[in-house]
This record gives structure tokens, sequence and C-alpha cells, in this order.
């Protein structure tokens, strides 16, 4: 007889075998050991085992390595990060917390903030991070709308990349998308981010425009060109008619870009770029509806403080055996425990005159101190804004956009 079957012999007499009587309990025995081979003293006490109550064994857990003030603070770090994930927060640890302090976000001996807990954050391991963050990274988000319509004019004409094609080795090709800020409906009109990153560098560049009407993607592309500290050589974009037209075609062909496209329902073809619109364009443009011209106003603000953070402030991994050559201002590279390199947050090498030649922490305070400014007409009565700095609220990751964007 199993173990299992035994185990269920025993707990059905159990029952009957605990209220009664010593004649009963006797019958009851000679059935048990009859049935599971066992002798009467051990059918006696597997009975009796059956009977008492199991106690629950408390667990005392797994004890914290850091304290709640470590804790705490590395909550403010990823909500000021952007809400990095524990991989990049680690490596970027030491340039925010320099930042964070030169600029009086963090200060010593406040909300009690030392070097201790300096020294316990730049202790943690990404998967540390991951951990101690996962309740506040568990927020409910909105789901957006695609609003892709394929382009067939000229499809055909296009080359097709593909996903697993060799990557460029130099920086200027970019993948393109755009995202509608169109809330739960696609009715109307309502504004959308053109958003571009280079495949070699992670340069990000993202502007909103109004619609997706050629004029305005045309004027959004030459924005980037404008933008760009460097040469635009190539364009991948998707299979949207936004892209694929008669008038992108020809403003790249004046300019001697390449364009190329993804394959129709491929999102891997284009994964550098789909993974921007979500942890760029979305968790700070959010799901929300977006209609009117202050909204729009309000982006185009908001873009350029955002693109610095991540062109200046967010590392960039790289995959294994990519060889990232050497260029101006670059940070000294680190190695994490899996082995995968990592490029420290720099500015390539500008290629018109006037543009920076190397990251400045200009650009940090830019951020820091335009940010509120920015969206200060935008406070309304929630608590959030009245308990928690703007700054920190605003770039905390998944949050709610203030009532008065929303349309």
């Amino acid at each position: 007889m199993s173990v299992s079957a035994r185990t269920e012999i025993t707990a059905k007499f159990a029952r009957a075998y605990r209220t009664a009587s010593r004649r009963v309990k006797s019958q009851l025995l000679d059935e048990v050991v009859a049935v599971t081979g066992w002798s009467r003293d051990n059918a006696r006490r597997r009975l009796g085992q059956a009977v008492k109550p199991r106690g629950v064994r408390p667990r005392s857990g797994r004890p914290k390595k850091f304290s709640p003030e470590a804790i705490g603070f590395l909550e403010r770090v990823w909500a000021i990060s952007g809400g990095s994930c524990g991989e990049y927060l680690a490596v970027a640890m030491p340039v925010l917390l320099d930042a964070l302090e030169a600029h009086g976000e963090l200060v010593s001996g406040k909300r009690r903030y030392c070097r201790e807990v300096r020294g316990e954050l730049l202790a943690m391991t990404a998967a540390s991070i991951d951990r101690y963050l996962a309740a506040a990274k568990a927020r409910g988000a909105l789901r957006g709308i695609s609003t892709t319509k394929p382009g067939t004019l000229l499809r055909t004409s296009i080359t097709i990349r593909k996903a697993g094609d060799e990557v460029e080795g130099d920086p200027g090709f970019f993948e393109a998308d755009t995202v509608a800020h169109c809330g739960p409906t696609l009715k109307g009109e309502s504004a959308r981010t053109v958003n571009l990153t280079d495949m070699v560098t992670g340069w990000v560049f993202t502007t909103a425009i109004r619609n997706n009407a050629r004029v305005h993607i045309i004027a959004a592309l030459d924005r980037a060109v404008a933008t760009i500290p460097f040469p635009i050589v190539g364009l991948d974009c998707d299979n949207g008619s936004e892209f694929i037209n008669h008038d992108v075609v020809v403003w790249a062909g004046q300019r001697e870009i390449f364009v190329t496209r993804s394959r129709p329902y491929r999102k891997n073809d284009q994964a550098t770029i789909e993974s921007k619109n979500n942890h760029l364009v979305r968790r700070y443009g959010f799901h929300w509806r977006y209609d009117t011209v202050e909204a729009l106003t309000l982006l185009n603000r908001l873009w350029p403080l955002v693109n610095d953070r991540f062109n200046y402030f967010t590392p960039t991994k790289k995959p294994t055996g990519w060889a990232t050559p050497p260029r101006p201002g670059v940070a000294s590279a680190s190695m994490t425990p899996l082995g995968l390199p990592w490029s420290g947050c720099w500015t390539p090498a500008c290629s018109r005159p006037g543009r920076p030649s190397n990251s400045s922490p200009a650009v940090l305070r830019l951020t820091l101190q335009s940010l509120p400014a920015t969206f200060n007409a935008c406070r309304t009565n929630s608590p959030a804004w009245r308990n928690t700095p703007l700054l920190t609220w605003w770039l905390r990751p998944r949050n709610r956009c203030p009532t008065r964007l929303v349309a």
C-alpha cells in the first residue's frame, strides 16, 4: 500500500477515533492494523498524531541586509532616475548620487541621509535593487491602443530589415516610430510622439506633433536632423503610412538617408524602438489622451529634458562581444557579474559647430531646475502634489498625469 493511501486511511479513521469510546477505539485500531499492516502501537500513534492539530511554525523570513533608510532613499533615487531596472540603476548609482548631492536633492544629515546610507546604496546589487523595489513597482497602468495603419504604396520598393540582421558599426542609423496619445479612444484628433533611437549609441530623440499628417512628420524629422549631434545616415521604420509615403522617401533621398522597414506584424524587427516607446514615451507621457494645444506644448517642453537624462545620465547595455569604439568624454565602462559590458553616459563627438563634445553636469542641473517650473502651472489639489516634491512626483514611473492635461 502506498504512503498516500495509508495517510488517507489514517485521516478517515482519525475523525471517528477522536470522539469514540475506549471499546470503539479498540475496534478502530483493529481495522487500521488489518488494512495498513502497521503494528498496534504504530497505528495508535498515527491516529493520535492525526487527531492533534498541527502547529504552524512561524517563519522568520530572510533578514534584510540594508537599513530602512537605505531602502527609502533607493525608492527616491529610482523614481528620480525614471524607474530604471536594477541592472541599469546599479551601474548608474554613483553618477546619480553625485549629481543629486551636488544639486541639493540629497543632503547629508537631512531626512536621515548620511555616508552610511550612501555606502549601502552603492553596495546594492542589481538583484537586491529589484527585490527591494518590487512593492514600489507593483502598480497598475493604463494600456495604449495601436494606431498603425499599413502604408502599401511604397512598401514593396523599400528594403526590409529583419531582427537579427547585422547592426551598423557607426552611429547614425535610427529606428523610428510614432506613439499615439489617444487615451481609450481613437475618435477625433490627438497628439502623437515621434520617437527615434540610434542603434549603436542608444541616443534618443523625442518630439510631439499634432497628428500623423506628413507635414508634421517631416517637421519632426527636420528637428531631429537639427538636434542630434551626429549625422543621420539611416532610418528604419515600421509599415505605418506616416513613414511609408512619397514625401518621407523624397525627404530622405534629398539628405542621402537610407530608409528600411520592418516586416508586417513582426515587432521584434524593431525591438529597440518598441522598448523605448514603453519606458520612455509611456513612462513619462503616460497613456492619457492629449488633444489640446496646451498639452502639446507641455509635451514638447518635457521631451528635451527627458532626452537629456537618457542621453547623458543613463547607461547603455551592449550585447556580449559588441566592442564599443573609444570616443571623447567616454566614462569608464564597468562589467556586470554576468559579463555584460556597460558603456557610460556620453555624447558622441560633435560633427557640427556649436555642438557639445562631452557630457556636462549642467544638463542635469537644467533638468532638476527646469522641470518643476515647466509643470508648475499644472499643479492640482491632489494629495500627491501636496505631500511629494514636484520633481519626484512627476518623474515617478507609472504615475498619473495631472488632470489639466487630460481632455
